[in-house]
Order: C-alpha cells, then structure tokens, then sequence
C-alpha cells in the first residue's frame, strides 16, 4: 500500500481527502505545514506528497525541503489565482491540481506518478541520498543536482554499482578507463577527490579510502 503524506491545516475538507485516499486504497498521513517536516518524512518516508498553501513562498520552500530529504514525487493542491503568481511555485512540485478538484483526477495523477516513480526506480542506482539516473545520466545527493564529467560519472556509477566491495586504483583504471588507458593510478586519486568535493559534505560521505588498497562506495 503505497504512502501519501497530506501536508495541509486541518480542515473538514483536508480531513475528507485523506478519508477518500483511504477508501481507494492508499495509507494517508494528514500533517499541517507548521510541523518539521523533516521529522515527518524521516520518520515514515512517504511514496508521495500533496500540498496546500495559499502562500506561493511556503509552498515553494515546503517543497524544497521535501525533496532535499526524501525526494518523493509532490502534487500541489492549488488556487486558480496563484497561477498568475511567480514560476517559482513550480520549481519542485511534480504536478498540481486546481481547487475545486475531483478525486477521480487526484487519483489519476497519484497513480500516474507512483508508476514513473516505480519505473524509473529500475533504470536509477540509489544509494542513501545518492541517486544515478542511469537514463538520464544525472546525479543528485537529496534532491540537489549534481553536475560531473564523463569520467567522474562513470567512475561514481561504477563504485555505486558495486557497493560496498573494494577496487585498487589499477582495477578503477580497467573498469572506468579501459586497458588501452596508458595514464598512472594518480589519476584515479584526482577523480575520487573531485568526486567527493562534488557530492560530500557535512552531513554525506559515500566514498571510503581503505589503506594500502584502494576506494569502494561506502555501504548503506
């Protein structure tokens, strides 16, 4: 049974929604918007997010903080007048549905997106906050994109790849550079640096260097 977290007040209309969502078959959380929302989704990380605000900055911000944590796929509940308000109300929503609306529509666009999600969920490497898109060839670490070279790239999606298992510098330069590679194995140590200044910090470490080896992806 898939997640639906309802960030909204509570009203009797919100309360009705997650009442609906239930009968169709979905698990629906109601939450107002003043609570920590990072506390809600680390919690019970939901499958998907709908949210109402009247305010365009709060739901572009509640959003945001969204998808840096979880990154699950965010429906909008909005007001015909916020269409004429600034882009940014659509920066990290995935889709939006007008007030007044109907279920049968909600619902569709609910469905809709869990099934990209589970689709895309097979052509993706995700390793905690760490997400490959192996068709889109993009990286991002919670929600933040990351930009890479060819090789950096090949270099991260091998590691991910292979999660947790160690690779000398000599067996990186075969699987990420090829045998016609006639370069030395420091080259493998200036991409792993660049790597990890591109997708560490604070709160992320995902490559460990063990000593007298070599690199592996650090497992979850």
């Amino acid at each position: 049974m898939s997640r639906i977290l309802v960030v909204a007040k509570k009203s009797r209309d919100n309360e009705g929604l997650c009442s609906s969502l239930k009968k169709i078959n979905f698990d629906c959380l109601l939450t107002p918007d003043d609570e920590n929302i990072r506390d809600k989704l680390s919690q019970n990380p939901p499958d998907l997010v709908i949210i109402e605000s009247g305010n365009p900055a709060r739901l572009n911000e509640l959003s945001r903080q969204i998808k840096q944590v979880k990154n699950p796929p965010v429906i909008a509940l909005l007001e015909a007048d916020m269409l004429g308000s600034t882009g940014e109300v659509f920066n990290y929503i995935d889709d939006f549905v007008m007030r007044p609306y109907r279920l049968s529509e909600l619902e569709i666009r609910i469905k809709k997106l869990l099934r990209r999600e589970s689709t895309d969920a097979s052509e993706q490497i995700k390793r905690g906050d760490l997400v490959i898109d192996l068709a889109k060839c993009e990286v991002s670490v919670a929600g933040r994109p990351i930009l890479l070279t060819f090789k950096e790239y090949q270099l991260l999606k091998f590691l991910a790849g292979n999660q947790g298992r160690v690779f000398s510098r000599d067996a990186l330069l075969n699987k990420v550079w090829g045998y016609e590679y006639y370069g030395g194995d420091r080259t493998v140590d200036v991409h792993i640096k660049r790597l990890r200044s591109k997708i560490e910090d604070a709160n992320h470490a995902f490559i460990e260097t063990v000593r007298n080896i070599g690199y592996r992806l650090k497992a979850d």
